[in-house]
This record gives C-alpha cells, structure tokens and sequence, in this order.
C-alpha cells in the first residue's frame, strides 16, 4: 500500500549507443522502471472515523490500493463533505483506474450517490459507519427495539471531546444538552479492539449523558466483508467515464497533500 501521492511520469531516457563486440556474451539490458501504480490502480478515498480500521484491513490483506483521507469532523457540516469529496474524486479520476469511496450518506440526503456517478466510483453499502461496524443484523435489531440509541465507536470515544462536546459547542452552552441528548435512552459502545482506557472513557461519557452504558465487542463488523466485496470481486467494479462513453470531466489541478494518511485521524 503506498501512502504517497502518484508521482508524474518521467521522461523515457535517451538512447545510447550499444558497446563494441568484445567477444563475451553482452549484458542483458535493464528494464524500465514501470509506471507508479497509482497511474492505473485503486484509490480508497475514505471518512477519517475509519482510517485505523481501514488502513489495517488494507495492510493486513496485502491490497495494492492508495488511502486518501477526509476528515471526520465534517459530519458537523454534511453539505462540506460533499465538496470535499468533489475535489478529491475529480483530482483522482485520471490518476486511478478504480476510487472506491468509504462513506455512508452520512447526512448528505441523498446527493452522494450522483457524485459517485459522475466521476465513475463506487462506495462501500451501508447508511453510515454505525451500521457497517454493527453489521446489519444487528444494527436493526438495536434501532427497533431501542431507537433512542447514541453509539460510539473507538474513534468516537477517543474523540467525543473535540467532535462532540467542543463540536458542538457544549462546552460553552450546556443548556443545549436536553435538546440534543433528551430523546437518547442508552448508549451502545461498538467497540472495534478491547481497550480498558476506551472502555473507561465510555462509562465516563455515558455518565457525561446521563445514559447506561453497553459495550459491544463487534470489532470490523461487515466492514472488512463490504469492501473486499467491492476490491476483490473479479467484476462489478467501476469502468472510468471515458470506457462508458461519456464525457470525461474537466481535468483539475493535483491533490496539494497527496499523502493519503494526513486526515485518516481526523
């Protein structure tokens, strides 16, 4: 798995004359450094709540695919996920043969989807991370039998401070607290690696809620599944828009970052 950038294609040396006969077999010339993979491979372009999981799937399977991050906090503001993922998508596409996008809807109702057909990728199924960690099963059962459900995942636990308290600016008016947290009857913690110090850090936001606690040991849940779905089936992946016929889109300056790994905490 390479976590940089594609570099641009070099220039073909010039070629050089062949050495005089000296009557002993000549050396077999070199190949040419191939093209960087990037140039034709797969790029996941991912939310940074599952960079940790997805990065040790991808190493893990030994997947020969390009990790790009987006940051989670955009969850505050879904309408700016789509954005980023506009810039990121268009920059890829003539870099990648295949951009398999980890994201649910994730509160962007709807419009991912002519996004993803717009540029020719694909995304792992399933509303959002909550339901690919618990699986579907279980997840449904959860949501019917206890709508008022607030879950946690590993990432949200280590960052509930940031992304929920200071996101949401309760740290400056907790009087928010019974508008946004009111309905909620209990946490779920789908927790992906038992952790004593996470699992402290639930209890201590649950209390924080006023919410029982439950931990789940889920770990991958049918994310791991989906996406080896999505990588390693022999069809079904996207063709870029130029094989379908349609027209490609306008070409957009690079990725200024580039290194897929920045945002996959964030």
């Amino acid at each position: 798995m390479s976590i940089d950038s594609p570099a641009a294609p070099t220039r073909p040396a010039a070629p050089t004359r062949p050495a005089p006969s000296t009557g002993a077999p000549a050396p077999k010339a070199r190949e040419a450094a191939s093209p960087r993979r990037g140039e034709a491979g797969t790029a996941f372009v991912i939310c940074g709540a599952l960079g940790k999981e997805v990065k040790d799937i991808v190493d893990r399977r030994g997947w020969d695919v390009d990790i790009y991050g987006v940051s989670a906090l955009l969850h505050l503001y879904p309408s700016r996920i789509l954005d980023e993922l506009r810039e990121k998508l268009h920059a890829l596409r003539p870099r990648y043969e295949r951009l398999v996008v980890v994201y649910g809807d994730c509160g962007t109702t709807g419009r991912l989807e002519p996004l993803l057909e717009e540029v020719g990728a694909i995304r792992v199924p399933g509303p959002h991370c909550y339901e690919m960690l618990a699986g579907a099963e279980l997840f449904e059962r959860t949501s019917e039998e206890r709508p008022g459900t607030f879950f946690l995942t590993d990432w949200l636990v280590r960052n509930f401070e940031r992304a929920v308290v200071r996101g949401l600016g309760l740290d400056r008016h907790p009087e928010l607290m019974p508008m946004l947290f009111g309905n909620y009857e209990a946490v779920l913690y789908l927790r992906q690696v038992p952790n004593p110090l996470l699992a402290d850090k639930a209890a201590q936001i649950a209390a924080y809620l006023g919410l029982p606690l439950e931990i789940n040991d889920v770990g991958l849940g049918e994310l791991e599944s989906r996406l080896a779905d999505l990588v390693e089936a022999s069809d079904g992946l996207p063709i870029p828009p130029t094989r379908q016929g349609a027209h490609s889109a306008p070409s957009r300056p690079p990725l200024a970052a580039g290194r897929p790994a920045d945002l996959v905490e964030a």
